[in-house]
C-alpha cells in the first residue's frame, strides 16, 4: 500500500528588526507580487510612527492591538437533514490569530488616509483601544456565535 505524501510544512521565520514571528506573517500577508520589500516598509513606517507617538515600544502595542482582536468563538456551517445551521465553534490559536490579521489588513485598506502606512498607524492605534472596525468584525462574529448557541449541539 502506498501512504500519502504531504507537503511540507512552510516555516515562517521572524523577521530582522524586531524578531517577531507574528509580525513576519503579517508582512506576508500584506505582500503583494512578492514585493516583501515593500510590505516590510509600510509595516516599518507604521511601527515607527507609533514609537515617534507613543513612547512606548511598538511591538508591544502591535501585539496588544491582535489580542484585542483576536475572536474566540466563530460559526460553521453544518448541514443536518437539508437544513443548514450556524453552529458556534471555538478558534483555535493558530486561525484566530490568521483572523486577527487578515480582518486588521482588511480595516486598514477600507480606511481613508493618505498613505498605507498611515492608514496602518491608525488602525494599530485604534484597535490597542479597542475601537475600529477590525474590533467592530469581531464583535459581530460573536453576536453571530452569541445568537446561534441554541445549534451549539450540532458540533462535530
Amino acid at each position: 500500500m502506498s501512504r500519502k505524501k504531504r507537503a511540507p510544512k512552510r516555516i515562517i521565520f521572524p523577521e530582522a528588526k524586531y524578531q517577531s514571528m507574528i509580525l513576519s506573517k503579517f508582512i506576508n500577508i500584506i505582500m503583494y507580487d512578492g514585493k516583501k520589500a515593500t510590505a516590510e516598509r509600510i509595516i516599518y513606517n507604521a511601527l515607527e510612527q507609533i514609537k515617534n507617538k507613543t513612547k512606548e515600544d511598538p511591538i508591544k502595542i502591535f501585539n496588544n492591538a491582535i489580542n484585542n482582536i483576536r475572536p474566540n468563538l466563530e460559526v460553521r456551517s453544518r448541514r443536518v437533514g437539508g437544513a443548514t445551521y450556524q453552529v458556534p465553534v471555538e478558534v483555535k490559536t493558530k486561525r484566530s490569530h490568521t483572523l486577527a490579521l487578515r480582518w486588521l489588513l482588511e480595516a486598514t485598506r477600507k480606511r481613508k488616509n493618505k498613505t498605507m502606512s498611515d492608514k496602518l498607524f491608525n488602525e494599530v492605534m485604534d484597535a490597542s483601544q479597542k475601537r475600529g472596525s477590525a474590533i467592530k468584525k469581531r464583535e459581530d462574529t460573536h453576536k453571530m456565535a452569541e445568537s446561534n448557541k441554541a445549534f451549539a449541539h450540532y458540533r462535530w
